[in-house]
């Protein structure tokens, strides 16, 4: 075969991988502009209105957003989830870290114990926060009180809960970069006479850091995100009466305060509601991508 012909064929081939690819990449496509970007805009415009039905929305500005940000609870519900993602963030990643480095030391039964610390993740968030509230209580029950009545208590007893489900989803992470790390590297560590502790700090972490920003991104998403177990464990109780009359959760986070203004009495607060779910997502998505950035650049190239 000449080589022309050989190219028109290759060229012809080439033309119906790209039908092939188009055809099973549409439907794909389409369902994420359905299911996604037309729904994301569609939010934008309407933190912009006031409705009570999608179908009446009014354009009324930024006054939503002004509201939103005067809202004592959106406020108080903002440091109190800034605060929880911060603590499980620190908390689950040390951790689930420690655990992974001493699954990988060949220990005995470390398959099995990687299952156990798996499994949690493996329940739903509104199915493990009733399973930690009939625990909590049962515990509490003896000093006569409820995580519901305390906000100290519901404060760790939502850290307690998310560490318990994310530390062996974020152990199998780090699992898989120690396992990474080049022997030779460890190998030369310890003919140089390094210490254990020398040779985790200046060789294992360093070459770790690509799970690191990736278990850091997930716990810190993971943390401003909480909702369903944030619903199931206190539902934002107890509560504060201030001097206005008004009421605040303490230990709503902002997923909760976003959801219960939305779905409250008063219907008219349905786009102040809205406005704090763009504030949501642009808060999320701004820590997330500083995060990712901030990490990386410590990241070491094998």
């Amino acid at each position: 075969m000449s080589a022309s012909k050989k190219i028109s064929a290759s060229n012809s081939r080439l033309r119906s991988l790209q039908r092939w690819g188009l055809l099973f990449l549409g439907p794909v496509v389409a369902a994420f502009i359905i299911g996604f970007v037309w729904p994301f805009i569609q939010g934008i415009y309407l933190s912009f209105c006031s409705f009570k039905l999608t179908s009446n929305a009014k354009f009324i500005g930024v006054a939503n957003y002004l509201s939103a940000f005067a809202d004592d609870s959106f406020r108080y519900s903002f440091g109190y989830t800034a605060l929880t993602a911060i603590v499980s963030l620190v908390l689950i990643n040390v951790i689930a870290f420690a655990v992974a480095y001493a699954l990988t030391q060949g220990i005995k039964g470390s398959n099995l114990y990687r299952t156990v610390f798996f499994m949690p993740n493996l329940i739903g968030g509104i199915v493990l926060g009733y399973i930690w509230s009939m625990i909590f209580d049962g515990i509490l029950s003896a000093y006569s009180t409820s995580i519901l009545l305390d906000t100290t208590l519901g404060f760790w007893g939502l850290i307690i809960l998310m560490c318990w489900q994310q530390i062996g989803y974020m152990m199998i992470i780090y699992i898989a970069g120690l396992q990474a790390v080049p022997e030779d590297m460890l190998e030369a560590a310890r003919i140089d006479g390094a210490t254990r502790w020398q040779t985790l700090t200046k060789v294992t972490i360093p070459n770790v850091m690509p799970s690191i920003t990736i278990c850091m991104f997930l716990s810190l998403t993971n943390g401003f995100k909480l909702f369903d177990q944030n619903l199931a464990l206190t539902g934002g109780l107890p509560y504060i009466i201030q001097s206005d009359g008004s009421t605040v959760n303490t230990t709503e986070m902002l997923a909760l305060n976003i959801y219960n203004t939305f779905y409250n009495s008063n219907t008219s607060m349905r786009g102040v509601a809205q406005a704090k779910a763009v504030i949501f997502f642009i808060l999320v998505a701004g820590l997330g991508l500083f995060q990712l950035a901030y990490t990386r650049k410590r990241e070491v190239q094998q």
